[in-house]
């Protein structure tokens, strides 16, 4: 597995990582020469590794160098829109992935997932697929707001019809109060709408795996829950927090907030990175030992 011709862009270092099977993803990268630690994004549904530049430069400034990749189906990756060749095969990729960076780096990387890749993360976490420092999860989809018929005809679709592809329906609104978000996120051409059975039917089923898996927890984890999350049901993360191991687990709610927690509106956004580098400084998991950098506005309050 290699990074073939990396190329500079506004949205970082970009370059094709070739899988052991052949297959490649888009990675981004964020380096800094003399980090201290590395950090992993894994992104959600219909978006791309591109859209974390920001938070990638708080963590540069804090002295990580970081990493994401276009799951497959994603972004630049290869692979129908929203589409699974293989049921598991966002693991697989996951593993892969963080190998080859570990490796790099010299020491397993922080890993932090939002939304369906923070469903991704944790459930390669529980299985045993990879072992990071310290977990991050930014509003993940362990329950979703699709009723019970349709989570059914997803999994009856999934077994005759696994690729059909169907529009998510993910309304662009209730992802941050942040109008300049939205906008960006509705005009933004990597970004898609479509899912298949096949994918549906791995959120659904994934979130209760790792629901019902979650006393087997072992790594530190910090858990930040959108109060105000009309894509995914934060309940899966209630449920998930009430049965993981007290010692291992952090939860914070942000009541009002909406779904894409690093990025909301000011004061808000601000609110969450001090909150994560107080929880990464607790648990000696970064190199943050001078204060934090500014993110657009930090330091005000909710």
């Amino acid at each position: 597995m290699r990074v073939d011709a990396p190329w500079h862009t506004t949205e970082g270092l970009l370059g094709r990582l070739t899988l052991a099977d052949g297959r490649w993803l888009c990675v981004y990268d964020w380096p800094r020469e003399d980090a201290r630690a590395g950090v992993l994004f894994v992104h959600g549904l219909g978006e791309h590794a591109g859209r974390y530049g920001r938070l990638a430069a708080w963590f540069n400034a804090s002295g990580y160098t970081a990493r994401s990749y276009d799951q497959r189906g994603h972004g630049r990756s290869p692979g129908q829109r929203g589409g699974l060749a293989r049921p598991l095969e966002l693991l697989e990729d996951l593993a892969e992935v963080y190998a080859r960076f570990a490796r790099e780096l010299g020491k397993p990387p922080l890993l932090l997932g939002h939304s369906m890749g923070a469903l991704v993360a944790l459930h390669a976490v529980i299985d045993g697929r990879l072992a990071p420092p310290a977990l991050v999860l930014s509003s993940p989809a362990l329950r979703t707001w699709a009723s019970a018929w349709e989570q059914a005809l997803a999994r009856q679709l999934s077994r005759w019809l696994p690729n059909l592809p169907l529009r998510s329906g993910l309304p662009f609104e209730a992802l941050s109060h942040d109008a300049a978000v939205v906008a960006a996120y509705r005009n933004d051409p990597l970004r898609s709408g479509w899912i298949t059975p096949r994918l549906a039917r791995f959120i659904f089923a994934g979130g209760r795996h790792c629901i019902a898996r979650a006393p087997q927890l072992s790594v530190p984890t910090l858990l930040l829950v959108a109060g105000a999350d009309r894509l995914v049901d934060a309940g899966g993360s209630r449920a998930f927090a009430a049965a993981a191991p007290a010692g291992l687990l952090t939860t914070h709610q942000f009541g009002t907030l909406f779904h894409e927690l690093f990025n909301e509106a000011e004061p808000a956004r601000g609110e969450v990175l001090a909150l994560l580098a107080r929880w990464l400084q607790a648990h000696g998991r970064s190199a943050l030992h001078r204060r934090s950098p500014p993110y657009e506005g930090e330091g005000s309050r909710l």
